[in-house]
């Protein structure tokens, strides 16, 4: 049996998710649309959370032009240890280590992408929500 590609599968899941979207919010009745908007609001205000550490969080990460040893483990260290050791291994070994600071940007610039569009879906969620109940006013009252 042959592997199907991750690329292919996650995009079928994407596919699907955009069309079963579609028709559940489609799907809810007037009634039911303003304790929807108002769930999809927090689950934004989660996603805003993420984004704010994914944009305040510094990502420090070497890249060894040698293969990591066989028996590698995985260990916590502080940035003091981390630049003694960033130091270490440019003096002992040149140009074989380089600092990554790519994946750092990559992370922040993701992550404020992720926070402007959780903050514009939040703004809009309260938009709807403020028509929706306003829907329910009788006329004369403000």
């Amino acid at each position: 049996m042959e592997m199907v590609d991750p690329i292919v599968f996650r995009l079928t899941v994407f596919v699907l998710a955009i069309f079963v979207g579609y028709f559940v919010v489609w799907g809810v009745t007037p009634a039911l649309h303003t304790p929807l908007m108002s769930v999809t609001n927090a689950i934004s205000s989660v996603i805003v959370v993420g984004a704010l550490i994914a944009v305040a969080v510094s990502v420090p990460a070497l890249h060894f032009s040698a293969p990591p040893p066989a028996h590698s483990e995985t260990f916590t260290i502080t940035n003091k240890q981390f630049e003694a050791l960033t130091s270490y291994l440019q003096h002992h070994h040149g140009d074989e280590v380089q600092r990554d600071t790519s994946a750092a940007w990559t992370s922040k610039l993701l992550g404020f992408f992720a926070l402007i569009l959780a903050c514009v879906n939040i703004f809009g969620g309260f938009l709807v929500t403020a028509r929706m109940l306003a829907m329910y006013k009788k006329k004369g009252t403000k």
